[in-house]
């Protein structure tokens, strides 16, 4: 019982930073109207996702040193703190700071929530918890976009940010009651310094695959030199990082191939969900004509799928092994994204559904054993940090799709609209009103027949980006060891 409402808390935890991101941005266009900034608002999202990844390995080693609990809950006030203060911002750019605020706290919630699943139940129970997790994800993606916007319309914006205290003070309560931690363990000193150093790093890369092709193109001085800032700044905190006694990221995260292999496919994975992330809406709204709630939900089903997928990969793994799992995983990932390449323009909805619904499975069952499996193979102390780690790499290659499918997608928009038929260039837009002047024409005009053409396109090559990384992602599996040493082995 104490640990099913302790799983409770975790699930409204972990709801505070599922539910943030689909509820804010079906409330952008009030947001926009009532504080302005509208050149601005894309940092909603980007201030977000750049300090919620760059802190969530230093949040695992420090659960590993003072404890999951204090932590978690440390996590959740600054998270509720930032809430209220978004709750009440008075212009964009205070907006904006506030949901960095926010992300302080989200960092300490994904880092220290699925430590204390994989501190509290077995390998063989981990998955279906995993399954129970990821279901948040799903709630949240389908409840998210419809309550941001019913909020929005029909009471304030603000309320999409004072909703999550509830939530949060639920969570602090039932994990003050049912949390017991009795670790007597000789806790080691924090490295403040690589800490520091890591943060500083992380910032700047992670700022430059968000800001890159947007705000500079990618061939450019600018990009040139982030480029020599960040290996830099890598050269510096790993030297920091190798003096000292206990480093915030270990070299063996990094050096032992189980844990190399799991972290580089799941950076795999997180690049590879950026894809339908990104421009599937886009697509079903401007290609295959939906409208923006039926495109949520085209979205959304991967969702359905994926907790499904990460409950029965419990079953899978205690048989056929943690990584053999993931490669069924990463298979049915390939699979479905090539069956997108075989769709017909403008292609029928449902199989938009299909194709996302097989990507879910095919993410669930790469996720879960690979989170588990490396949680398996050490012991309390360390449980924190390969979390961290692990965590920290689904939102590194996250921040990478984003870069990645951004250039792919512009590159192939561009290409077709500059080599238009002479008859249709002069009346064509640049890339940036592409979807403005697709929305203002009749769907049956030449120009917005041919535009649909060129997003069916467009998508169509982000799609092979993500066949060529699940390939990439199947090969990083295969030299990972078939067997992961558990501990309770």
């Amino acid at each position: 019982m104490r640990r099913n409402w302790i799983l409770v808390a975790l699930m409204l935890a972990m709801s505070l930073a599922a539910m943030d991101g689909t509820i804010v941005a079906t409330a952008i266009p009030q947001i926009v109207g009532d504080l302005g900034g509208f050149s601005l608002f894309s940092w909603l999202f980007s201030i977000y996702l750049l300090i919620q990844t760059i802190t969530i390995p230093v949040y695992g080693k420090l659960a590993d040193t003072y404890g999951r609990k204090p932590v978690l809950i440390f996590g959740i006030i600054v998270f509720l703190v930032g809430s209220a203060a978004c709750g009440g911002a008075w212009n964009m750019n205070s907006l904006i700071f506030f949901r960095g605020l926010q992300a302080v706290g989200a960092g300490a919630i994904m880092a220290t929530a699925n430590t204390i699943a994989g501190d509290i139940y077995t390998i063989k129970e981990r998955a279906k918890i995993q399954g129970w997790l990821s279901s948040v994800w799903a709630i949240s993606a389908i409840l998210g976009p419809g309550l941001g916007g019913a909020l929005a319309e029909y009471a304030s914006w603000r309320w999409i940010f004072y909703i999550n205290i509830p939530l949060g003070v639920g969570s602090i309560i039932l994990l003050t009651i049912f949390l017991h931690e009795n670790k007597t363990e000789k806790r080691p000193k924090i490295d403040w310094t690589g800490a520091a150093a890591m943060l500083v790093t992380g910032a700047v890369i992670m700022f430059s695959l968000l800001q890159g092709g947007q705000s500079w193109p990618w061939f450019s001085f600018n990009t040139l030199g982030v480029i020599v800032v960040s290996a830099l700044l890598v050269f510096i905190t790993l030297r920091i990082e190798r003096k000292s006694e206990e480093p915030i990221l270990p070299r063996w995260v990094w050096t032992k191939r189980v844990f190399l292999g799991a972290n580089l496919a799941t950076i795999g994975l997180g690049i590879m969900m950026m894809g339908p992330n990104m421009y599937l809406p886009l697509f079903a709204q401007s290609v295959t004509g939906v409208n923006a709630i039926a495109a949520g939900f085209i979205l959304a089903s991967m969702s359905i799928t994926w907790p499904l997928a990460s409950s029965l990969s419990g079953n899978l793994y205690l048989h056929i092994g943690f990584r053999n799992t993931a490669l069924c995983g990463a298979i049915i990932v390939i699979i479905g994204a090539s069956s997108f390449l075989l769709i017909q323009f403008p292609g029928p909805v449902w199989s938009l559904v299909a194709i996302q619904m097989m990507l879910g499975a095919g993410f669930g069952l790469v996720s879960t054993p690979l989170l588990v499996g490396v949680q398996s193979t050490v012991t309390w102390g360390q449980r924190g940090v390969v979390t961290g780690a692990n965590m920290f790499s689904r939102y590194f290659g996250q921040s990478i799709g984003a870069a990645v499918f951004a250039a792919i997608f512009n590159g192939a928009l561009s290409n077709k609209v500059e080599n238009a038929p002479a008859q249709l260039k002069s009346e064509l837009p640049g890339v940036n009103r592409v979807v403005e002047v697709l929305q203002s024409h009749g769907a049956d005009s030449e120009v917005s027949l041919y535009l649909r053409e060129v997003f069916f396109d467009a998508t169509h090559d982000v799609y092979i980006g993500l066949v060529v990384t699940g390939f990439i992602v199947l090969m990083i599996l295969l030299l990972t060891p078939a067997r992961f040493q558990t501990v309770e082995d």
